[in-house]
């Protein structure tokens, strides 16, 4: 975290501060990072040994990231088996909407972090039985900067970006758009009321991360979500 203003920042050049760290706080700040990294490769370690698929789901809030999650969960849960950590600063709200699928899941509050650590995957997935799970969903913070640092020991960290947020939003926050190796591009079925460049946002993704896979799905509609479905049942078997 940001150590001078306790803004939950790694990296200070993401927004302006008005004083140096100084080496000290770099130094802490690399430590943090390393004992994360460290726990990482733990939790990476034992979701291989129970064969578990582990994505990362980031976003900014009112992304649809909870939608997308019931609705896959609804629609594939007769294929396979999924397990979700959910992490939000306060209240239960999102995960009493997944339990509501019949998947096992688990609430995770960071109070005032803006983002879970490896710390608090790898206690999280405790009460879980690993081995009969084949994905596990964690639902990140509603952030774009704080989880683009902090590897929780997944396969994949997903970035989803609705229509009713800007097309460049992949140049304003390109650390996380570099993080990800996935992109979901949420909520099309509103295209017709917006001014939203889909190509253009496809573009800006595309200069970042020229690695990034891009799916264009909407929950309400289900257009898209077939692609979806077959690359999580491709990553799977």
């Amino acid at each position: 975290m940001c150590i001078e203003c306790g803004c939950g920042e790694i990296n200070h050049h993401h927004h302006d501060h008005e004083h140096d760290p100084g080496p000290k706080t770099l130094r802490v700040e690399e430590d943090l990072l390393a004992k994360n990294n460290r726990l990482a490769g733990l939790n990476r370690a034992l979701f291989a040994e129970r064969g578990v698929f582990v994505l990362n789901l980031v976003s900014s809030p009112g992304s649809g990231k909870t939608s997308l999650l019931e609705k896959t969960i609804s629609d594939l849960k007769t294929e396979l088996c999924f397990a979700v950590l959910e992490g939000d600063q306060q209240t239960a709200n999102d995960a009493n909407r997944i339990a509501a699928t019949g998947a096992p899941v688990k609430q995770i509050n960071t109070g005032a972090g803006c983002h879970l650590d490896a710390h608090m995957v790898g206690h999280g997935v405790e009460g879980f039985d690993l081995d009969a799970a084949d994905i596990l969903m964690i639902e990140n913070v509603g952030n774009l900067v704080c989880p683009a640092e902090f590897d929780l020991g997944e396969q994949h960290k997903v970035v989803i970006l609705s229509v009713t947020e800007g097309e460049d939003k992949p140049q304003k926050y390109p650390h996380m758009f570099r993080a990800a190796d996935i992109m979901l591009i949420n909520k099309i079925d509103l295209l017709p009321y917006l001014d939203f460049n889909l190509e253009q946002c496809r573009t800006y993704a595309q200069q970042v991360n020229p690695d990034i896979r891009i799916f264009e799905l909407s929950c309400n509609s289900g257009e898209g979500l077939d692609s979806w479905y077959d690359w999580l049942r491709q990553a799977t078997a």
